[in-house]
């Protein structure tokens, strides 16, 4: 193949690529970074011309144009994988619909045809002399996505870093069948999280329960940020990494001696990832790093995969969770806040490493603008609540207040444990609640 020939010849103006989309087609968005900014802000142009366009999106960095220019839904029903900040917005609106994921399936779902998609939209790297487009830091179930799609439109920008992949990293132009040209938007950048003299004193339990040579998973957010502020000042050494999202930490870490990926069982030497989200320093660390891996998400997120990698460590935010031991992560009653994302994965999966933990972490209580507490540790789950982690899954939690082991506990031992770590002004409350429950006697 003539790839400049065959590129020219799909090359098109960003109009008439959405002029593929048909009224009634299901519409794919890259996941996360790979999110076509420009085609989805083209596309959002043709409310009132088209009807019943559905849009699946996944960590949307933003608000999705398609949701504010049609509120009414007619034109089109935006739909999320994994609620961003904007989709939460978006969502209180009305106008964005969450659609559960258990991650590690997410390839799955197209694979076997659960779902079918008319047109794939995504944003690549510019295409390299063999005809490839690199996904960048967003590798996740792209391309699931890609070869299920009728169509595929590839958004080039030139800001998008080339990262090294175990596999599916990439699309050759034989599969793509139109291809527009950005302005090169710069990368979305995560705001740095502000560190919580609370987070500080959950960190500071947790580094505690790491060992040299552990494999580590991070989630989002300021107290794993804490966390590996932590790590990178202190002894520890030939740490691995095995994550579903590869953060700023990690550069961090690295950069201070404290990972080599030497003792990994699975991938030596490599940093594996399935997404990677955060600053403009990450991005430069990944670019064409041949340390570094991105795979699809049914394989770093598969449990054999995650379990086979000794000391592998786990360590997921929580909303709240009860008494029972049941853990969400992703909603506050009927409010959707997040998803399940591969904390169940992980949770699971790194328990069942030699060695391995999996954490739990949250603040004892939360407080809100007038400045009243509430426990994040609950007799029972707020009515309409998701709960993400069944109580027979949760390992560790942990509070500034110390750190339970719920595994093989009795229900009253669990409620004991949990109440133990509670902030003190609830305690007692917990207890009364326990009671009443005849969790306690």
């Amino acid at each position: 193949m003539d790839y400049m020939n065959a590129y020219n010849s799909r090359l098109m103006s960003p109009t008439e690529a959405v002029g593929l989309i048909h009224s009634g087609d299901w519409v794919d968005y890259g996941c996360f970074l790979a999110t076509p900014i420009t085609l989805d802000r083209e596309l959002a142009k043709r409310a009132g011309e088209v009807a019943d366009v559905k849009i699946r999106a996944l960590g949307f960095p933003g608000i999705a144009a398609v949701a504010e220019a049609d509120p009414e839904g007619r034109s089109f029903k935006y739909n999320s994988w994994h609620f961003t900040g904007g989709d939460r917005k978006l969502h209180d609106r009305n106008v964005c619909d969450y659609i559960p994921l258990f991650y590690h399936e997410g390839p799955g779902y197209y694979n076997k045809q659960d779902i079918c998609t008319d047109v794939m939209m995504l944003r690549t790297t510019p295409m390299d002399n063999k005809g490839f487009f690199n996904f960048g830091v967003s590798n996740s179930f792209t391309h699931a996505q890609i070869a299920s799609a009728k169509k595929v439109i590839v958004e080039v920008n030139e800001n998008v870093p080339y990262c090294h992949g175990g596999n599916a990293e990439q699309v050759h132009i034989s599969e793509v069948d139109a291809i527009i040209e950005s302005s090169n938007e710069t990368m979305f950048s995560l705001p740095e999280p502000k560190i919580s003299d609370v987070d500080q004193q959950i960190a500071e339990i947790v580094v505690a329960q790491i060992e040299n040579g552990a494999c580590l998973q991070l989630g989002i957010g300021a107290m794993p940020n804490a966390i590996g502020k932590l790590i990178a000042a202190s002894n520890l050494r030939d740490l691995g990494v095995h994550t579903e999202m590869l953060c700023d930490s990690f550069v961090d870490m690295y950069e201070a001696g404290c990972i080599s990926n030497a003792k990994k069982k699975k991938n030596i030497g490599k940093f594996v990832y399935t997404f990677a989200l955060g600053s403009k320093k990450l991005y430069d660390f990944l670019d064409r790093n041949p340390s570094c891996s991105s795979f699809p998400v049914d394989y770093t997120n598969r449990l054999e995969n995650i379990a086979i990698n000794d000391r592998a460590i786990a360590i997921n935010n929580a909303i709240e969770i009860d008494l029972f031991g049941q853990v969400s992560s992703e909603s506050h009653g009927t409010r959707h806040i997040s998803g399940t994302g591969g904390q169940l994965d992980y949770t699971y999966g790194c328990y069942h490493s030699k060695g391995g933990k999996a954490m739990i972490c949250l603040s004892s209580c939360k407080e809100d603008r007038a400045g009243n507490k509430t426990s994040r540790i609950r007799p029972f789950l707020e009515p309409g609540t998701i709960t993400t982690l069944p109580r027979v899954v949760v390992n560790y939690v942990v509070t500034e207040y110390g750190l339970v082991n719920l595994k093989g506990k009795s229900t009253w031992e669990r409620a004991q444990a949990l109440i133990s770590i509670a902030h003190p002004d609830f305690r007692e409350e917990l207890l009364d609640q326990a009671k009443s429950m005849k969790l306690l006697m």
